[in-house]
């Protein structure tokens, strides 16, 4: 899954600081809800009896969805390498989720690139409930899970990993978490924040857009199954379907130079770190496509700067609102 995986963050390397979380910093003290929720998952059915205090996320982004519900997880996916003796680890240090976070230290369990969680780090911090919703985790690995606590993994109706709407990843976990009428609302204000969107720029529906990454020297377009993908089309413009087809199932595909014609759109929404934009600019097949040489391209920065692309990324019920946000600022500069 390392090819896969290294898409769905910036690319890093070095060791990742992996501290303890503190019991009394870490405990969902007032999450409240109404307890016992059976929530209904791919890999069968999971009964949570009381409201959960220890909290694993084994899902890529599923921690920001947790904190979003005032949970700090225990343990948590270094979903974007952190940088080596970079302290505290940048994943709690996004602009939309260092509040939440404060000073709790969540343990990492595993890191982007790995070929699966560290089951004994995650059994050592005694958890109530594993969430692995934005998760590749397979029935094997489910089962492993399901023996050290409760564990509720992706969306029922999900086919493929990552291909769930972000709407249906947060409700499934606000639902584990007690939280159903409370996830229904915050994903109410953000489907209203799309659709004010559009509404302020019924133009884009009459063009295309594709969001892209700089991958192993290739253009590397996601679908628009992914959550990148529903961002751009979230804000009114027509995605590229075709796209969709080439990656057969995946949440993107890396194109060979004679198929740069998927890529030719009204816009173009790059999201790479400064060194992956120098390049892409310098692939000259890239930089010939109209929207390219017309100036109709974000350069969305990932983990650098604003870290707009990680926003995007993570697509989350913290992070959606700021990408939304300069999403639209992108375009309109």
């Amino acid at each position: 899954m390392l090819s896969a995986t290294a898409l769905l963050a910036g690319c890093g390397s070095g060791a990742t600081e992996q501290p303890g979380a503190t019991t009394s910093a870490t405990r969902a003290a007032g999450t409240g809800g109404a307890f016992p929720v059976t929530v209904e998952h791919a890999f069968g059915t999971t009964e949570i009896t009381k409201a959960p205090e220890r909290v694993v996320s084994v899902g890529y982004t599923d921690d920001q969805a947790i904190l979003a519900f005032g949970i700090k997880p225990v343990g948590m996916v270094d979903q974007y390498p952190n940088p080596p003796g970079k302290t505290p680890d940048i994943n709690t240090q996004w602009p939309w989720v260092k509040d939440k976070w404060g000073d709790t230290r969540p343990e990492v369990i595993m890191t982007n690139g790995d070929s699966g969680p560290n089951y004994e780090k995650i059994a050592a911090l005694r958890p109530d409930l594993i969430i692995a919703v934005y998760s590749e985790i397979d029935q094997a690995a489910y089962d492993r899970l399901s023996k050290i606590a409760p564990t509720v993994g992706r969306t029922k109706t999900e086919k493929e990993p990552f291909s769930a709407p972000w709407q249906d990843n947060a409700l499934h976990i606000a639902k584990a978490l007690g939280k159903a009428e409370e996830g229904a609302t915050m994903v109410a204000d953000i489907d209203a924040k799309l659709k004010a969107a559009r509404e302020a720029h019924p133009e884009w529906a009459e063009k295309t857009a594709v969001a892209l990454s700089w991958y192993k020297n290739s253009v590397a377009p996601f679908t628009t199954t992914d959550v990148r993908g529903r961002m751009v089309t979230g804000i009114g413009f027509k995605g590229q379907p075709e796209i969709d087809e080439i990656a057969g199932g995946s949440f993107y595909t890396v194109l060979s130079p004679e198929r740069i014609d998927l890529v030719d759109v009204d816009h173009i929404f790059v999201i790479a770190d400064q060194a992956d934009q120098d390049a892409l600019k310098k692939f000259k097949l890239f930089a010939n496509l109209p929207a390219v040489k017309e100036g109709n391209v974000s350069w969305l920065l990932d983990s650098e700067g604003p870290a707009i692309g990680a926003a995007m990324s993570q697509g989350t019920l913290l992070s959606l609102p700021y990408a939304i946000d300069e999403l639209v600022k992108s375009v309109q500069s």
